[in-house]
């Protein structure tokens, strides 16, 4: 079957210890993995606020998860994630060729900076 690359950011509720924090990171791996999914790579943001509150709570634990898996795994894994009390929201992205073009990119440091400002533009600013 034929596997695809996801990215999946989710937010754990920020009230968890560390220890329960890091269980429940490794229960989503692990249930990924059960279900014929590789790890590519798992980001921890750690605590930050939310843009709203989400059950009254004002920020939230992030993490942000590359991996690939077949697609009929994919709702198996978003059940367990929506059955979950201790997730406060969660989004899966599936990448097309693009975006998997533009990740290997940034993994290497070799993304290019689109909105970066130029040094002429730099100095246009500092004389207004």
């Amino acid at each position: 079957m034929k596997t695809y690359f996801y990215e999946l950011l989710y937010i754990i509720n920020p009230v968890l210890d560390d220890d329960k924090i890091k269980e429940l990171v490794s229960s989503i791996n692990k249930q990924i993995e059960e279900n014929n999914g590789e790890i590519i790579d798992t980001d921890e943001w750690g605590l930050r606020s939310l843009a709203y509150d989400i059950d009254g709570k004002s920020n939230g634990y992030y993490v942000n998860l590359y991996f690939k898996a077949p697609s009929d795994s994919l709702p198996v894994i978003e059940r367990y994630m929506r059955l979950n009390d201790d997730l406060m929201r969660f989004l899966t992205l599936k990448y097309d060729a693009k975006m998997r073009r533009y990740y290997e990119l940034k993994k290497k440091g070799e993304a290019p900076t689109i909105f970066e400002e130029t040094e002429e533009e730099a100095e246009e600013t500092e004389e207004d």
